[in-house]
């Protein structure tokens, strides 16, 4: 398999998707998997990803799902299962197209419902460990109602801003805001695949979260037979990663330390150290 760039395109049929890989790629190291939440892309991770790699001496891949950023749009609108079928027909290919063969996955809100669908259904061993950063396991009301309310906003100044990032911003954020609101995926529910996940799994949840409560967190305790660390943010609210980079960084990496052979990073300490 051809080395890949730093950044450019997977060509998984019918879908051409972005991405970017920061630092060793996954033959030398092992990878670290970003998965973006509902409106995110390979751009909105901002330096979140060197400052990942710096920090863990891993690599780091991130894409964009189909529909997102400058990936292959998508037709509308989408069916209720999107994350189901990104997690069992999409990533599979992914991990297998960049080489993978260990590492973590660490999703972000969507991207952490579509790592806990994969790993609950496929149980790929090349993955040691997940980081699930503001998941959702279920539809509680009052991220309903906030999603009711970026609906709003979209038709006021969210879409320019979206534009920035996204090719088909309708696409993105209808592909995205339509299912959440669409009242067959009021009872969409994915504790069964948390019952057959066996690898660690870390919880990263700001406790001002405006799109999920800690019922999210007790979800993942209750119903994962395999051992959960939580770590909850005072003062941070969907997005740790961007409001509270350092804190997730390090404990991101320090789960890493755990679960992987990871080397040390001179001049880093992490907060698990």
């Amino acid at each position: 398999m051809a080395a890949l760039a730093d950044e450019g395109f997977l060509d998984i049929e019918p879908q051409r998707l972005e991405y970017r890989f920061i630092g060793p790629r996954a033959d030398e190291v092992p990878t670290i998997v970003l998965l973006h939440e509902g409106l995110g892309c390979v751009g909105l991770w901002g330096d979140f990803p060197e400052q990942l790699a710096a920090a863990s001496g891993l690599g780091v891949f991130a894409y964009s799902r189909a529909g997102y950023g400058a990936s292959s749009t998508i037709s509308l609108p989408r069916p209720v299962t999107y994350m189901h079928e990104e997690a069992q027909q999409i990533l599979p290919r992914v991990l297998d197209a960049i080489g993978f063969q260990q590492g973590l996955l660490v999703g972000h809100s969507d991207g952490a419902s579509i790592a806990a669908i994969f790993q609950g259904s496929v149980s790929d061993p090349r993955v040691r460990g997940m980081t699930l950063i503001a998941p959702h396991f279920f539809t509680e009301e009052g991220g309903l109602k906030e999603i009711a309310k970026a609906r709003d906003a979209y038709h006021v100044s969210l879409k320019e801003k979206l534009a920035r990032w996204h090719k088909d911003v309708d696409a993105a954020f209808l592909g995205w805001n339509d299912v959440w609101l669409n009242p067959e995926f009021h009872n969409w529910n994915i504790h069964e695949y948390l019952r057959t996940i066996r690898v660690p799994v870390q919880v990263i949840q700001g406790v001002d979260d405006q799109y999920g409560t800690d019922a999210q967190v007790e979800a993942v305790r209750a119903g994962c037979p395999a051992p959960v660390d939580v770590i909850m943010l005072e003062d941070v609210r969907h997005s740790p990663h961007r409001e509270a980079a350092d804190a997730t960084v390090d404990a991101i990496v320090g789960f890493a330390r755990q679960v992987l052979d990871v080397p040390r990073v001179p001049g880093r300490r992490s907060a698990n150290s």
